[in-house]
């Protein structure tokens, strides 16, 4: 089920209600209060993001140690952009967040790169298994006269492992050397899967690390052997790419694992659109 506009304006109508969340989802409903260590319903302190010990008078600052501890933003203005980077599609520009928001462009686009760091750092954790399928992309640079494509200069190299009906994983390399992505491999997907190849040299000894490895030959025209194939993973790339050129137009090498995690992010949760805000807001 998906999160509306309507459902999120209900919940955060303003910043009283985005700092309740944040309390309770750092110390839930109750807590034991560090300075009295006793079970304790905090009040909210007026003026202040803090909440104060109903015994103690000990305080709390749900903010503290997240991006939002020294922010002068809003904290709705924050939890509307987090909104929107996982309510739609391809993302959001920093252009399109000024606009909404009402902030400066500075501001717009490092509120995006904070969010963008968060959707990087979840589900990154459990090794993929099963079917598995490896490939690599080439990602930005343009030939003489404006035109993209892969014999464009300038291109960074994202590589990508992806586990048939669960979750992608990319990560930018510095080439496609089986020294460079045969160990990311190993780190990345569990001994004993299927590996899914294109015909790429530097994944010709995968099956002696324990996997069953399949190849298809993209430079003879196959797509497709047997139950061998990249399709899923290029169509991963293929989003990645059109969600970069027709949001944020360009995106730099140094800032693009943010957006591979970003768009990484909204796919491992495709199943379940409606969970992608609360994850954002409880990673903070």
């Amino acid at each position: 089920m998906k999160y509306t506009i309507q459902q999120f304006r209900k919940d955060y109508p303003d910043d009283d209600a985005c700092l309740d969340k944040l309390f309770s989802l750092r110390h839930g409903e109750r807590p034991e209060c560090t300075g009295c260590h006793r079970e304790s319903k905090f009040h909210r302190i007026k003026g202040r993001k803090a909440y104060a010990c109903q015994w103690c008078a000990y305080q709390i600052y749900p903010c503290a140690g997240t991006p939002l501890e020294k922010t002068t933003t809003p904290l709705t203005s924050w939890f509307y952009a987090m909104y929107l980077m996982t309510a739609t599609r391809n993302g959001v520009s920093a252009k399109e967040l000024e606009r909404q928001l009402g902030v400066t462009y500075k501001c717009a686009w490092r509120m995006g790169h904070k969010i963008r760091e968060l959707m990087d750092t979840l589900g990154m954790s459990e090794p993929l298994s099963g079917h598995v399928e490896v490939d690599e992309s080439y990602v930005g640079g343009k030939r003489k006269g404006g035109k993209r494509g892969r014999g464009a200069e300038g291109k960074t190299i994202v590589f990508g492992t992806l586990e048939r009906g669960g979750e992608v994983r990319g990560r930018i390399v510095s080439d496609v050397g089986r020294r460079t992505l045969e160990p990311i491999v190993r780190a990345t997907v569990k001994e004993g899967a299927t590996v899914s190849t294109d015909e790429l040299q530097s994944y010709k000894d995968l099956v002696k690390f324990g996997y069953e490895h399949g190849v298809v030959q993209h430079g003879a025209g196959e797509y497709v052997s047997g139950v061998h194939h990249v399709n899923s993973l290029e169509g991963f790339f293929s989003q990645l790419k059109r969600g970069i050129i027709g949001t944020h137009i360009h995106v730099s090498t140094k800032h693009l694992p943010k957006y591979v995690g970003e768009f990484a992010f909204r796919y491992n949760n495709r199943k379940n659109p409606g969970q992608m805000f609360e994850r954002v807001i409880r990673n903070f």
